[in-house]
């Protein structure tokens, strides 16, 4: 049985890879920190299969995090200088390929589905080939590889290193905004034990009549995307809303099914991030590599799609996940 953990191991090692050629730029102005970020969080990835284990402490895991903190908080990172191909060569480049530049992309999602709904109809002797709620991370990890094998193919870099050397270019001009993600969800688990989703469930539970269903709905997927909004990422916003209202008043009140809810609670979530500069990696953080004029360009463009999509996600909810 394959479980997920060679996919972290695989992340890890990514990260450790980009703090070995931040090390090795001898013009690089901040190295010595840069690198010592991206090789803790590297190793991290490695540490923390232990821990999830329980066969070493944890406590390891959140002194590594401070350090991270204290790194990126006092300015040890910086960027270092650019070694990549130029404006008028980019412009050559993607008038030759044109839309064969979005199959790599594309790749990402294709695998990522095709194992999700595949692997879990695999056995072998009787045994399941991917354990039990792995399916979609390893797709997704598949689907990357599978991704970087057909740029490989289509773009002929001149040296296998390109990848790594763009993609560490990419990170720094992140920084530490790429870790939002991780840290915002573990915010909202934090939020959720520390009974905020009771709170807000109570305050919920006076607004929203729980004898009709479509308020209901209405208040999980706006809540849910209004709380990405504030706190700049849906996996910090879900568990609040789910323990506020999709648990008690969807799931247990109106019987609804769970995982339908669930995944669509989520989706309205992704409906807030898009919509918002909290969420600094995913919309002001292209507006600045893209150098456009309007650092909120991505939110304004953005912004009716989500809303279409957020009406979409209600109405699918409420027809389709609840008996009628």
């Amino acid at each position: 049985m394959i479980n997920s953990e060679w996919m972290y191991w695989l992340i890890g090692a990514f990260f450790l890879v980009v703090a070995v050629m931040i090390a090795t730029n001898q013009d690089h102005p901040k190295r010595a920190g840069s690198s010592a970020f991206w090789g803790l969080l590297g190793l991290c990835f490695f540490y923390s299969t232990w821990v999830q284990a329980k066969a070493a402490p944890a406590w390891i895991l959140g002194c590594a995090v401070l350090v991270l903190v204290i790194l990126a908080g006092f300015k040890f990172m910086g960027a270092g200088p650019e070694s990549t191909t130029s404006p008028q060569e980019r412009a050559a480049s993607a008038a030759r390929l044109r839309n064969k530049l979005f199959i790599p992309a594309l790749a990402v999602p294709v695998v990522t589905v095709i194992v999700a709904l595949g692997a879990p109809l695999i056995k072998i002797n009787n045994k399941p080939l991917l354990a039990e709620g792995t399916a979609t991370l390893t797709g997704l990890g598949l689907g990357a590889i599978v991704a970087l094998i057909v740029a490989f193919v289509i773009l002929r870099p001149v040296k296998p290193a390109v990848p790594f050397r763009e993609s560490t270019r990419l990170l720094e001009a992140i920084g530490w905004a790429a870790l939002l993600p991780q840290m915002l969800s573990t915010l909202g688990t934090l939020f959720t034990q520390a009974g905020v989703g009771k709170a807000v469930g109570d305050i919920f539970g006076s607004i929203v009549p729980q004898d009709v269903l479509i308020w209901g709905v209405v208040a999980y997927c706006v809540g849910t995307a209004l709380f990405t909004m504030i706190m700049g990422n849906a996996f910090a916003a879900f568990p609040i809303m789910t323990a506020a209202v999709g648990w008690p008043i969807l799931v247990q009140n109106f019987d609804g099914n769970a995982p339908a809810i669930f995944a669509m609670g989520m989706l309205a979530g992704f409906c807030g991030t898009l919509c918002t500069p909290m969420a600094a990696n995913f919309n002001i953080v292209p507006a600045a590599l893209l150098e456009m004029k309007n650092k909120y360009g991505p939110i304004v463009a953005q912004a009716p799609t989500a809303g279409m999509l957020l009406i979409v996600t209600i109405a699918c909810m409420y027809f389709f996940a609840f008996p009628h």
